[in-house]
């Protein structure tokens, strides 16, 4: 939690970046807090629409929050965003994950 703290006393004190709040979202996400690191992962995606790392985590964050639905379907934007953008390393990963909860 020590992070976590660090990390919003920063924003606390107007820092406010994608970095930022990508560092939020993993740092919740990594501490099992699901709804906090959906938050600060969809605001990241505010600043950048196009950051392919942070749909891949708000996938997981959905998934692993129980909702499953939310999850394929942020899967599938993450998808389009990553191979448009060419990161198709996490694209296939996004879709792994995808697969896995279709079954």
């Amino acid at each position: 939690m020590n992070m976590i703290n660090n990390l919003e006393k920063m924003l606390a004190d107007g820092q406010d970046s994608l970095l930022l709040r990508f560092g939020l979202g993993q740092a919740y996400y990594k501490e099992g807090h699901y709804d906090n690191a959906i938050a600060h992962l969809q605001r990241a995606l505010q600043f950048d629409g196009e950051y392919s790392a942070a749909w891949k985590l708000l996938g997981q964050a959905h998934a692993d929050s129980g909702d499953t639905q939310q999850a394929i379907a942020t899967y599938e934007k993450g998808i389009e965003v990553a191979e448009k953008k060419g990161d198709m390393q996490v694209a296939k990963e996004m879709r792994v994950f995808m697969k896995r909860l279709l079954k």
